[in-house]
């Protein structure tokens, strides 16, 4: 386990508190947090309702869960006092902006206003939208497009998602905080400790419907309908959204490769994470996805663990049961270990946020 001795396996196995809570229902979700950090959660309330917020920084690999524990706290503590930047789609929203000629304006006037470079903002739409492949991006373009983002949001506390991606960049997160005018808040760097295998298996198994777009995992996340492709000999899941009459969800191309394509920016995330934890004068915190099989019975509860769900079909009658088993990989250094549902560890990053602002 990286930085073991520093940011230890959190527990969230509690005495007193006995109900088995089902985490995908939002109701018992709201009760389970309350029990398992009520006292933390009140404290990080108190601080946002003084009007207080804080920069963070997501640091984690690709498909690694920072969208999904950002919506988490949005979940606990509402969307007005919970920011979340993806820089990536910052960056992938300027090719819609482009189709809207009143966007366009817009981002162009925000651009000439705040943007400083070396390179005109005409320059950097073009180098962005790839029409211009010899004028590299600079990282003063991605930062005033991510500053625009921001301030749109009002004063929030913002999780910002994919920055730093490189060495270079990191020099510009330790003084983001200046450049978009929240000159107090304090800022830290929040690492997330995940097996490449799970990334793997999130990766290889996803689903997606072809008409709203929601992702599932047939492994991981199924749905209620699970259908039988008798040519292929292969189970498939089919999607809950009434409005599209069970669709069946569809495998992004490419995704069956699983991790491998994705290796060098894998490689790259490590090597970050490394360097940025060698810093001195920010906080950080770390938040892990798995627990050692062995230690999981004293640290969490069993309704904790992400279930893995297989399929078994009737061959007379055609029907199908869905059934559910703890999901069990070996993380990077070999040692056999549960995967974590993502509520978990959001009681995790609860209880590290409450301790690195000191309250």
């Amino acid at each position: 386990m990286k930085y073991e001795q520093e940011f230890p396996l959190q527990k969230t196995k509690m005495e007193g508190v006995d109900k088995k809570f089902n985490l995908s229902d939002l109701a018992e979700r709201k009760e389970y947090f309350e029990k398992k950090a009520g006292e933390e959660i009140e404290k990080l309330r108190k601080y946002f309702d003084e009007g207080k917020t804080f920069i963070a920084y997501f640091l984690g690999k690709k498909n690694a869960g920072k969208g999904t524990y950002t919506k988490l706290l949005m979940e606990i503590f509402g969307k007005n006092k919970i920011g979340h930047i993806s820089v990536g789609d910052v960056v992938r929203d300027v090719h819609s902006a482009m189709e809207n000629k009143e966007e366009k304006k817009n981002l162009l006037e925000y651009l000439h206003k705040n943007y400083r470079g070396y390179i005109t903002p005409e320059q950097g739409i073009e180098a962005l939208l790839n029409r211009d492949t010899k004028t590299l991006l600079p990282d003063e373009f991605v930062m005033a497009l991510t500053k625009r983002e921001i301030d749109k949001m009002g004063k929030k506390s913002i999780f910002v998602d994919g920055f730093p991606r490189n060495f270079d960049q990191i020099s510009y997160s330790l003084f983001f905080k200046q450049m978009i005018d929240y000159r107090e808040d304090p800022d830290l760097f929040i690492a997330i400790d995940i097996p490449e295998a799970v990334i793997d298996e999130r990766m290889k198994y996803r689903a997606v419907c072809p008409i709203c777009h929601t992702p599932r995992n047939l492994k991981l996340l199924a749905t209620k309908f699970v259908g039988y492709d008798e040519e292929k000999k292969e189970f498939y899941l089919m999607c809950d959204n009434p409005e599209c009459n069970k669709a069946r969800m569809v495998a992004k191309e490419g995704d069956n490769l699983g991790i491998e394509s994705l290796r060098d920016r894998l490689e790259m995330d490590d090597k970050l994470i490394n360097k940025i934890f060698s810093l001195h004068g920010i906080a950080k915190a770390m938040i892990r996805n798995a627990v050692p099989v062995e230690k999981a019975k004293e640290m969490v509860d069993e309704y904790e663990l992400t279930p893995e769900f297989y399929y078994e079909r009737d061959e007379k009658t055609g029907e199908i049961k869905t059934l559910e088993r703890p999901f069990t990989v070996k993380d990077d250094e070999g040692v056999e270990v549960y995967s974590l549902m993502a509520p978990a560890v959001a009681i995790s990053l609860v209880k590290q946020l409450v301790k690195v602002l000191g309250l």
